[in-house]
């Protein structure tokens, strides 16, 4: 996953219900150098008893906002969307070099 083009991630989730299941996991597969990078990442954990459901919410350089559903995509689904835009601005900054 390109993560040096993400300004700022942030999840949302129960950590009690298994349909967050992909929120954890997107955690998990980002790189420990993405801080290093300059990404904020900012981590809500909701109460047991919360029925709001997982969200993901990505901010890329480019100004692009992807505010995904984690209960509705799993873990693949959520890489390939923010891997699909990162491609994108990867190959915009080779060409423009």
């Amino acid at each position: 996953m390109i993560t040096k083009y993400m300004t700022e991630i942030a999840v949302k989730f129960n950590p009690f219900s298994p349909r967050a299941r992909s929120a954890r996991l997107f955690l998990s597969y980002l790189p420990p150098t993405v801080r290093a990078d300059g990404t904020a990442i900012s981590t809500t954990l909701l109460p047991r008893t919360s029925t709001e459901p997982a969200s993901l919410l990505v901010k890329f350089k480019d100004g692009k906002e992807m505010n995904l559903n984690c209960e509705e995509i799993g873990i693949k689904g959520l890489i390939e969307e923010v891997d699909r835009h990162s491609r994108a601005l990867h190959k915009q900054a080779n060409l423009n070099e």
